[in-house]
């Protein structure tokens, strides 16, 4: 066994806990996204600012790189003959594609994996019916339990000019994480979802950016602060509870992640420090980089990394360039625009980032694969950062306020 193999299999769940009391969730966004508490940890200190403070806190020669994936209304009511109400939420597309950004725009039919809430009263071979109005025209939609066993459904429609985004958008419910324990209020629709969203496609929001706004992301611009894009459609499972102590046994969730060719080039070129806005920017860039491995020695390798493949042995490693490099020669090579893959990447203490200097980020659950990163990413001082978090009355979680950590 690799030597760090041996050492993530010791890392016990128990060792990463903490005391959160209720009160500290932020159950509501603040007014002004930008008002909300930021946490500095830098060479080994701890400072107390504002989200508005940042272009004061990061170097002008920085790239900054931003999730743009965009929440969809993943949960959808429909309601039997008899009255029961079936609750829908939307996992992943499993027909005619699992591209989620290809799935959205089909205009037929259309196959998820689900979470159903009812699903004991929901009959084998019942056709569910909801009628919803888009641009005030009425539209029928069905939903069908195809497969119990894999809670897969079947969405069909009544009007083939409509895609599926569509109605998502008009019979959906913001999909508010479980720990807020409310129903969402029209206030959630705008605030559960970053100023710079775009990929239609995650059920859960990139947190770390809804603290952005446009007056921040100018002030970075006038620094000279350089800003990338790439997604990753967040899956309900990064919600998922660690329930094994020893962590390397969780099974991660698996996300997709699509990067465009012109971002591969910018991260290529640049030299200098990379902050990611979230721990969903920091999966797909040190994914990417693993990518950029595989190309080394599997010239048709897919765009799919293991959980466990960082902590694999390796030959000599590249830079980070050189295998932004390796993609970029590979996309250029097929003629590819963007590539689309999957990553389940478990960052854990011992992992050492080949890619992120800096990391934006809320303050997460405990005993969660999100306490993992945040302490492979401190080097260890996610206790005193947490701490000091919550000595100052700090907000926790998708709500709550920010913090700005440096590797």
């Amino acid at each position: 066994m690799h030597p760090l193999a041996k050492s993530i299999a010791e890392i016990r769940l128990s060792d990463y806990e903490y005391i959160l009391p209720e009160e500290r969730i932020a159950k509501f966004p603040l007014e002004k996204r930008d008002h909300s508490k930021l946490l500095q940890l830098k060479d080994g200190k701890i400072s107390h600012h504002h989200f508005f403070d940042l272009p004061d806190l990061v170097p002008g020669d920085c790239m900054m790189v931003f999730n743009n994936t965009k929440v969809i209304p993943a949960r959808l009511i429909f309601q039997r003959e008899s009255g029961a109400k079936i609750e829908i939420f939307l996992l992943k597309p499993v027909y005619p594609s699992s591209l989620i950004n290809e799935v959205m725009l089909e205009t037929k039919r259309v196959v998820w994996e689900c979470m159903i809430g009812n699903l004991k009263k929901w009959k084998s071979n019942e056709k569910l019916r909801g009628e919803i109005l888009i641009n005030g025209q009425s539209c029928t939609v069905f939903a069908n339990l195809e497969y119990r066993d894999s809670k897969a459904v079947a969405f069909e429609w009544n009007d083939e000019k409509i895609p599926f985004v569509s109605i998502v958008e008009a019979a959906g419910e913001v999909p508010l994480p479980p720990y807020l324990n409310r129903k969402p209020t029209e206030l959630d629709k705008p605030r559960y979802q970053t100023v710079y969203s775009e990929k239609e496609g995650a059920v859960a929001a990139p947190t770390a950016g809804l603290h952005f706004t446009q007056d921040v992301l100018e002030n970075l611009k006038r620094k000279g602060v350089k800003e990338e894009f790439l997604t990753l459609h967040v899956s309900a499972g990064t919600f998922a509870p660690v329930k094994v102590d020893q962590v390397a046994n969780h099974a991660m969730h698996s996300e997709q992640m699509v990067v465009n060719k012109e971002t591969v080039a910018a991260l290529a070129r640049h030299s200098e420090k990379i902050i990611a806005v979230g721990t969903t920017s920091m999966r797909t860039l040190e994914s990417l980089y693993w990518f950029g491995v595989m190309l080394g020695s599997e010239a048709n390798a897919q765009f799919w990394i293991p959980k466990l493949y960082p902590y694999d042995s390796h030959s000599a490693l590249p830079n980070r360039q050189q295998s932004f490099e390796a993609i970029l020669k590979m996309m250029e090579k097929r003629g590819l625009h963007e590539i689309t893959g999957h990553t389940e990447i478990m960052i854990m203490p011992g992992y050492e980032f080949k890619v992120c200097d800096g990391l934006i980020t809320n303050f997460h659950q405990p005993s969660s694969t999100l306490i993992l990163l945040v302490a492979a990413f401190t080097k260890g001082k996610w206790r005193e950062v947490y701490h000091a978090a919550l000595d100052n009355d700090y907000r926790f979680l998708s709500y709550g306020d920010s913090s700005i950590l440096w590797y």
